[in-house]
């Protein structure tokens, strides 16, 4: 068969020589050990939790040896493009300070552009030419019918799925059969025409997972698609070539297609990039563990983060803690220190199925936000309530003495520790919207209406606002005192049949008067913020 003549007919017209890719393609210009690693979304709109486990892993490498680290769009299938979608990866990666070095909508050496699959397409086109010329490809004609009917075959007899063997039908096709389904202008796909026998394994390095064995491919997989774009399989071989990339870390799903990877690249003739495959997210389901899902568990979607308001730093230093063995007892010691300080390595990943535990992201959150000055809370606060707070929460950051006054409070600022009461910024905004709106929904008061009443109308006809809290708590022990509560709880713990309940009782009914909420910081200084104008009416409504 005249292969020349057959690549002509199926990929008509002059393509560069495939060493002009070499030259227009150049290894980087980088010190000796740097990593070049890339993060290759496909454009679903989908942004997720894994995508930003491989992320970090990939920054991490590639600028910790002072490489680079690039975004490549893989939209070769068009039916699962979503408008607007390589922007919301950006957005959402920046969130989390995944900084690329280059790419899609991102710029940086032009060299190794474009970063859109779809814009490469004539070089792929080329290779594909060459693997025909080669004898490495060849046209199929198969209908999606009889691919159908292939797959219900092997099911039926138990067999491995796929176009191989026996069942590639397309790849022993004669010159003459070949040209006449041409003729007859049916619709055909290239495929790789595979050399591997699956019974021979090899054993393979992959930078995370150690020492693996691998079979060979056998699989004729599709290699151009009928619309002459390539398949995500050998689009990214040449990519990862073409773009120099030295390390691919992914995930562990991926491992499946690993033989094919190896086969293509080379059938290319490309040197094969080390690959590390990351262990998957867990989640703990009952008794058993599952992989978190799109479909049940919110938290995999990072516009989850977003929307809550989790502090990114916290998010991040969560990952790394799932990341690298080592890193929760390097953070214990270094708590100040910059994540980039950090001896990231692939080696110390996670071999088999990771637990994500939102409770202990939530502990963490905690624990970086009560890190915060007060100037850093509002600005975090403030950036999350101007995307995703509701117009009244945006008004809160009008009164900036004020907002500054009330979140130095809830955190603790000037006390011997900081509280840790913020997990997100949404529950944030919550917690202190008593200080900005009067509270619609009231915790229950353990005391009954009259008592309620009585203890309102007392603590008014003494409040003073210029009081300060020393003689403020003197008047809320009056009132106690006046109402049958003791009003030194050492009194009540001795003989606490004697009263109807202590200070702190009569505290708490303030309490709940002003802010709704049984458990709050010092309530003077509520009161303080508030004014004596919103002071009086709140308890006056209370009292109504």
């Amino acid at each position: 068969m005249d292969l020349k003549a057959l690549a002509e007919r199926l990929l008509p017209g002059d393509y560069p020589a495939l060493e002009l890719y070499e030259t227009l393609y150049p290894p980087r210009s980088l010190p000796k050990g740097a990593e070049v690693t890339r993060l290759a979304p496909s454009p679903t709109g989908f942004i997720h939790l894994g995508n930003l486990f491989a992320a970090i892993a990939n920054e991490r490498v590639a600028h910790r040896s002072g490489g680079i680290l690039y975004l490549r769009i893989e939209d070769t299938d068009l039916k699962r493009k979503v408008d607007g979608a390589v922007e919301a990866v950006i957005k959402a990666l920046d969130y989390f300070d995944i900084r690329f070095d280059e790419g899609a909508e991102i710029g940086g050496d032009e060299t190794y552009a474009p970063w859109y699959q779809r814009q490469r397409a004539e070089i792929y086109r080329a290779y594909v030419k060459s693997l025909i010329e080669k004898g490495r490809a060849y046209p199929c004609f198969c209908t999606e019918e009889e691919l159908t009917a292939l797959r219900e075959e092997q099911t039926a007899n138990k067999e491995i799925p796929g176009y191989y063997g026996k069942y590639a039908k397309c790849r022993n096709l004669s010159e003459e059969e070949i040209y006449k389904n041409l003729d007859a202008k049916k619709p055909f796909v290239i495929r790789l025409r595979s050399l591997g026998d699956p019974e021979i394994k090899h054993k393979f390095h992959d930078e995370v997972k150690g020492e693996i064995t691998v079979p060979e491919n056998d699989q004729d997989i599709v290699i151009l698609k009928s619309d002459g774009i390539p398949t995500y399989h050998f689009a990214h071989a040449i990519d990862d070539h073409l773009m120099r990339t030295t390390l691919v870390i992914r995930g562990e799903e991926w491992l499946a297609s690993l033989p094919i990877h190896i086969e293509l690249f080379g059938a290319l003739g490309f040197p094969l990039p080390r690959y590390g495959h990351n262990s998957s997210l867990m989640k703990q389901d009952g008794e058993t563990r599952r992989k978190l899902s799109k479909r049940k568990d919110p938290e995999l979607s990072l516009e989850f983060y977003r929307k809550e308001g989790y502090y990114p730093r916290a998010v991040k230093v969560y990952m790394l803690t799932l990341l690298n063995s080592n890193f929760e007892e390097w953070y214990l010691k270094n708590p100040e220190e910059p994540l980039e300080s950090f001896p990231f390595t692939a080696g110390k990943m996670s071999k088999s199925g990771t637990l994500f535990d939102l409770d202990k992201l939530n502990d963490i959150s905690k624990n970086e936000l009560s890190k915060l000055s007060v100037s850093d809370m509002v600005c975090f606060l403030k950036v999350w309530a101007e995307e995703f707070g509701t117009e009244v929460q945006k008004k809160y950051f009008e009164e900036e003495e004020k907002i500054s006054a009330v979140l130095g409070l809830f955190m603790g600022v000037g006390g011997k520790k900081r509280r840790k009461d913020f997990t997100t910024a949404s529950q944030a905004m919550v917690m202190i919207a008593y200080a900005f709106e009067r509270p619609q929904n009231f915790e229950e008061y353990r005391v009954d209406g009259t008592t309620k009443s009585a203890v309102l109308r007392d603590f008014l006809a003494t409040y003073s606002y210029p009081d300060d809290a020393q003689t403020w708590f003197a008047k809320v022990k009056e009132v106690a005192a006046k109402n049958g509560f003791a009003a030194e709880m050492k009194e009540y713990k001795s003989n606490p049949e004697a009263y109807r309940g202590s200070v702190a009782d009569v505290a708490e009914v303030l309490r709940i008067a002003v802010t709704g909420k049984a458990n709050t910081p010092d309530l003077w200084t509520i009161m303080q913020i508030l004014g004596d104008g919103e002071v009086r009416a709140r308890l006056l409504a209370a009292i109504g």
